[in-house]
């Protein structure tokens, strides 16, 4: 089974996990219950994920949503800052991070886009990945330090996320700045939909609930998340499912049952269109891996 990082376990109380690796060795394909932000640095490596393996440069930004897999190869002398964020805190504390339309896009949008399969690529300058790499390994002090530091932590994670907004092109930035605040109504269905995604939702009642017409609600979804609400529920399945499939020994039917798909068939069509696996081969991808300790040291993530 892929072997999986927890943010129960590596987190240590805190919203966020922040650490500087520089990786001689390879990293086997792992998956994470968070989200993850990779700033490449220097050194050379390549990056192993769903869509293909490819070297990685100075300047590379990688976004892993939950569920995500990647992993490393022939690494020599690679730096990589990681700023790594709880799912749960970004549904609460930290919720207001994906009110902002240039983090929204980043943290969410492009990884969840058709194809991307909870992982998206970006660039920076040189100089922008140096200043997030600073600001990570400031985060990194800060965690590590046992002072009461919250407001400091959550304002690295802010300013990573804006060195890595400002550093993309200017017609990403130009897109970012047009993107209108998230409806009240999109903010309300995403709720309920992230609660309790092994409900069999129907746009009608989410309507319904939102007090909007179900067609009304479709466009605005569409316009603010870049999928349908029934596509956002997909996306957030998958993302339980595949967690479930990497660190549990539960039957694939079990586990497409559990997160809201009841026919085995139909759960492995869904998985492997938003993963790029089947079931099957998503459990089997890593087999062999030992556990969290045999992918980086204890309290961090890559």
């Amino acid at each position: 089974m892929l072997a999986t990082l927890h943010e129960h376990s590596l987190f240590a109380g805190s919203a966020v996990l922040g650490g500087i690796h520089r990786l001689s060795a390879d990293v086997e394909p792992h998956v994470h219950d968070f989200v993850e932000i990779a700033v490449v640095g220097p050194g050379r490596g390549r990056h192993v994920t769903s869509q293909g393996e490819r070297p990685v440069r100075y300047g590379d930004v990688i976004v892993l949503r939950p569920g995500a897999w990647h992993g490393f190869r022939r690494c020599r002398d690679l730096v990589v800052g990681n700023c790594c964020i709880s799912a749960q805190a970004l549904r609460h504390e930290l919720a207001a991070l994906l009110d902002v339309p240039m983090f929204h896009r980043l943290l969410w949008t492009e990884p969840v886009a058709a194809g991307a399969h909870g992982l998206v690529v970006t660039s920076v300058g040189r100089a922008e990945a140096g200043d997030a790499l600073a600001v990570i390994e400031a985060l990194e002090r800060d965690l590590a330090s046992g002072r009461p530091v919250e407001g400091r932590v959550f304002g690295h994670v802010a300013t990573v996320l804006g060195i890595l907004a400002d550093g993309r092109r200017a017609d990403d930035r130009a897109d970012e700045a047009r993107a209108p605040a998230v409806h009240a109504a999109v903010a309300a269905t995403v709720s309920r939909l992230e609660a309790a995604p092994e409900q069999a939702w129907r746009l009608e009642d989410l309507a319904a609930a939102a007090s909007v017409d179900p067609a009304y609600l479709g466009r605005l979804f569409r316009k603010h998340m870049g999928v349908t609400p029934l596509g956002y529920l997909a996306r957030i399945r998958a993302e339980r499912a595949a967690v479930l499939l990497a660190h549990t020994d539960l039957p694939a039917g079990r586990v497409g049952a559990s997160v809201g798909w009841d026919d085995p068939t139909y759960f492995a069509r869904r998985f492997r269109a938003l993963a790029g696996l089947s079931p099957s081969e998503y459990r089997r991808r890593g087999a062999g891996t030992q556990g969290d300790s045999a992918i980086s040291p204890p309290g961090a993530a890559v």
